[in-house]
């Protein structure tokens, strides 16, 4: 039977669906695109799905090293998902689940359960057409979750990746069914080599012959480059690639990647997108964004700076340091310094840099050091020396996790003097596992099973009056005075504060600041006498938005400005 009758046939619904691609290299910005063109959709009053396709097997990205592929970001419903998601969720201002992240992983792990659970009637099980049917309905669940008017669906990697191909090939079938629903946008990198001083457009141009190979037009291109097209460039491409030259958009380097939707509302590309679905524009309205950028631009015209250590272990990729592993981490600290009305000046520092050459030297004139999470042994003690630092000099601190697990571990050993104090994860036999594993925790670890089964996701945490941390959250309006003080973070972690310390911990100035409702589990740290020293289990870097930073870093700054 012919492939195109043999195929599911699409539902009929009002969704429109948007297909992002990227060119000859990856690390172009397809994200961040896909991310501001949600945004202006939605500030036209129109609700957008975003939904990032990875073409890797894993079924998460739980398991991935972070050097291999940056963050992993975690949902409100606990999925570890691709930093993509993140950005989603900065620019849109929403919170986003596990329908809006799909993985070649999945998608064959589906079928294969189907298929034992004879849920395809006997009929041979094909990678053409199964793979991308399954594709397909994962989009348009997703659509239907947030009832979308839009859809848009980033599509990992390049073109031309064996890994790729079904992901273009559910577009392409999709855009078969009717044409009028789904449009393609490809983002691809215009070089400017020092030694030509030309921009080059030879890598577009073979990016969409590579797309068009599969059996997709593009509706629109996005030229990344150092510097604006030009419309010599433009007209090139458009003769070339077969797209209209006002359907080719500019998206020059920004020096603050919250500029890119005004960049493209300048370019008249969400109206251009409506254009192509026969839809009318609508009202929009950009004036937080505006407001956000104007004062992002008045902080830099005054020259006002923070200098901020973020003393991590995942930065070195070969010869390079990659800050895309800490991604959350310093949008956090760049949306708390803007509201605090300052440049954030960031100092990546490798803990085992500071195991070689100690704190003093390399610490020395910061105005705040955060330490954020991680996992293993490998440089853990250089970040113990940095946390020690920002005690004994009343450097104002910010632990995520591994950095709260860390600040445990440094006040044992140096104030209550134990001297072996450690983490099970890093010791197994220390004398004092101040840290240690969670009982269900221990028992997944032995059976193997390390996908997905950490504390993941939302989970409550009461605030004790009194505290720093109490402030930070009344000043946002976040709690109430009068009212139990209790928020909703996320986690990804498998050790947790050892309650057995808590009571010598507490007599020598160490406060349990948070717990969760029961009070069994210790969620935030602060240390008295210091003007800011707070450790966090979870991971606040998830939830701050450009548009209301998290609470916690806001005060951690407003710390960092006063020091």
């Amino acid at each position: 039977m012919p492939y195109h009758i043999k195929a599911r046939k699409a539902k009929k619904t009002n969704t429109k669906f948007i297909f992002v691609s990227g060119g000859v290299i990856s690390g172009v910005g397809k994200g961040v695109t896909s991310s501001a063109i949600a945004t202006l959709l939605e500030s036209r009053g129109y609700v957008v799905a975003p939904v990032k396709c990875d073409p890797y097997l894993n079924v998460d990205a739980g398991t991935i090293r972070p050097q291999e592929h940056g963050e992993v970001f975690v949902t409100q419903d606990g999925v570890e998902t691709d930093q993509d998601i993140g950005n989603y969720e900065r620019f849109m201002g929403t919170e986003l689940s596990r329908t809006n992240y799909v993985t070649n992983g999945q998608i064959y792990q589906n079928i294969i359960r189907r298929e034992r659970n004879f849920e395809y009637k006997g009929e041979d099980v094909e990678i053409v057409p199964h793979v991308p049917e399954e594709m397909i309905r994962r989009f348009e669940a997703a659509g239907r979750e947030r009832n979308a008017d839009f859809v848009i669906i980033e599509i990992g990697g390049t073109v031309g990746e064996a890994q790729n191909i079904l992901f273009i090939e559910a577009s392409r079938i999709m855009k078969y069914r009717d044409h009028r629903e789904v449009i393609h946008i490809h983002v691809a990198y215009l070089p400017t080599p020092p030694s030509l001083g030309e921009m080059k457009s030879k890598p577009v141009q073979t990016s969409v012959r590579l797309l068009n190979s599969s059996g997709i037009q593009p509706d629109f291109i996005i030229g990344r480059g150092e510097q604006p097209l030009d419309d010599r460039r433009k007209k090139t491409l458009a003769w070339i690639c077969n797209v209209p030259a006002d359907h080719i958009i500019s998206a020059p380097d920004l020096e603050v990647i919250y500029q890119i939707p005004l960049e493209f509302e300048r370019q008249r590309l969400a109206d251009k997108i409506l254009e192509c679905f026969g839809m009318g524009s609508r009202r929009r309205d950009l004036n937080a964004w505006r407001r956000l950028i104007s004062r992002i631009n008045a902080i830099g015209r005054s020259r006002k700076e923070v200098q901020i250590a973020v003393v991590g272990k995942y930065f070195e990729t070969g010869a390079y340091k990659l800050s895309d592993v800490y991604i959350s981490v310093v949008e956090s600290l760049k949306h708390a310094a803007w509201a605090n009305g300052v440049k954030p000046r960031l100092h990546w520092i490798s803990s085992t840099q500071i195991e070689k050459s100690g704190a003093a030297k390399i610490l020395g004139g910061m105005d705040g050091i955060v330490v954020p999470g991680g996992f293993g042994s490998r440089g853990t003690e250089g970040m113990i020396t940095a946390i020690q630092y920002a005690r004994e000099k009343k450097v104002p601190y910010l632990g995520l996790c591994y950095g709260m697990q860390m600040a445990t571990i440094e006040f044992a050993r140096h104030i209550l003097k134990l001297k072996s104090a450690n983490t099970t994860e890093v010791d197994d036999d220390t004398p004092h596992p101040v840290i240690h594993i969670m009982p269900d925790q221990e028992k997944k670890l032995l059976n193997r099973e390390y996908g997905a089964t950490m504390r993941l996701g939302a989970w409550d945490c009461v605030i004790v009056r009194g505290t720093k941390t109490e402030r930070a959250y009344l000043d946002a309006g976040l709690i109430k005075k009068k009212s139990r003080p209790k928020i909703s973070e996320r986690h990804r972690h498998r050790y947790e504060y050892n309650n057995q310390y808590r009571q010598r911990f507490e007599k020598a100035g160490f406060i349990v600041a948070g717990t969760t409702p029961d009070g069994r589990l210790v969620e935030i740290i602060e240390l008295k006498n210091h003007p800011f020293f707070v450790g966090t289990q979870f991971h606040p870097e998830f939830k701050s938005r450009p548009l209301q930073p998290h609470p916690l870093f806001r005060a951690f700054i407003k710390a960092a400005v006063k020091k």
